[in-house]
């Protein structure tokens, strides 16, 4: 079998470089799409056959696989009345089965101001990792939507499914821009009232709220979605180039503060950004939700390939 064959992709259809996407910034750029083929091969080989069946949900219906029995009411198929059961406890019950379900995965992508602070490094970054999981989604045949977010569904792709539809996700992701205050609170509770079908959400955020990260997060698991956050750093936040008397302001409110800056001062800053990332991920592994670190001065090829490592996004 061909490489090309392997991945899907046969000599007379379209490869996936064919026809490219590329951004604004060149964020999904020809080689950029190469490595998502290898994404593809990679996943198909490692998370196939039984792997890939504990990642699909399960609903009660008329599949094959039997879940449990229910009283017989007026209007039911007789087709599924257990008779053996009527036998034995002279009851009418009709027999459930387990059908197999689609994943959904939803990718939900932290667009407020914070994420584009500096040189937006961070929005770029959590832009390449959303592109490579819904495309890893898309060849496992998947079902796949993108929200923005800020302190509302600030956009929204809708659900598709196949790898064909990449290319749609490259011009959504093109498309979004970091403005907007951060209440992730207030978001996901919008997020979960618009989504009805529950599965995996892949949260790609700094974390910046000044509610608190644990309201967004906690949302989605109150309502029965799977949060996997993917926790977008940048270091330079904990070492700003700043020194004297400075007048400070938030990129999100535009409020302002005069401070003086001392080497203490910087020293007792960066040990309290290093105590938020420990809460973070303490919290999160108490609550039993995946968390993975994306810092952006980490290449986009090793992130990829620690997320693989980790595990988690693909079960």
């Amino acid at each position: 079998m061909g490489v090309l064959e392997f991945l899907g992709l046969r000599p007379d259809k379209p490869s996936l470089r064919r026809g490219g996407a590329a951004g604004e910034d060149d964020l999904f750029d020809d080689e950029f799409q190469r490595k998502l083929e290898y994404l593809a091969m990679v996943s198909r080989r490692v998370f196939s056959g039984a792997m890939r069946a504990e990642r699909r949900t399960k609903k009660t219906g008329s599949g094959i696989e039997f879940a449990d029995h229910r009283d017989y009411a007026p209007g039911d198929d007789i087709r599924y009345l257990d008779w053996s059961a009527y036998q034995k406890f002279d009851r009418l019950l009709i027999r459930l089965y387990e059908e197999e379900e689609d994943l959904a995965i939803y990718f939900i992508l932290d667009t407020s101001s914070s994420m584009g602070f500096g040189e937006g490094e961070k929005l770029r970054q959590a832009k390449r990792l959303c592109a490579a999981l819904a495309y890893v989604g898309l060849a496992n045949l998947d079902r796949i939507a993108i929200v923005a977010a800020t302190d509302e569904v600030s956009g929204r792709m809708p659900t598709t499914r196949g790898k064909a539809r990449i290319f749609r996700i490259f011009r959504f992701l093109n498309g979004v821009k970091a403005e907007g205050p951060t209440d992730l609170g207030a978001a996901m509770k919008t997020f979960v009232a618009q989504h009805k079908r529950r599965g995996l959400a892949v949260l790609l955020t700094d974390l910046y709220d000044p509610e608190g990260f644990e309201r967004g997060i906690n949302a989605l698991r109150f309502n029965r979605f799977e949060p996997y956050v993917i926790h977008l750093v940048d270091r330079n936040d904990a070492r700003p180039d700043i020194k004297g008397d400075v007048r400070v302001y938030d990129c999100e409110t535009g409020q302002e503060r005069e401070v003086t800056v001392t080497a203490k001062v910087l020293e007792k800053y960066q040990q309290a950004y290093e105590g938020y990332l420990d809460e973070v991920q303490r919290f999160c592994t108490t609550r039993q939700v995946s968390y993975f670190r994306a810092d952006v001065d980490v290449s986009f090829d090793e992130l990829i390939l620690r997320v693989f490592r980790r595990g988690g996004f693909l079960r």
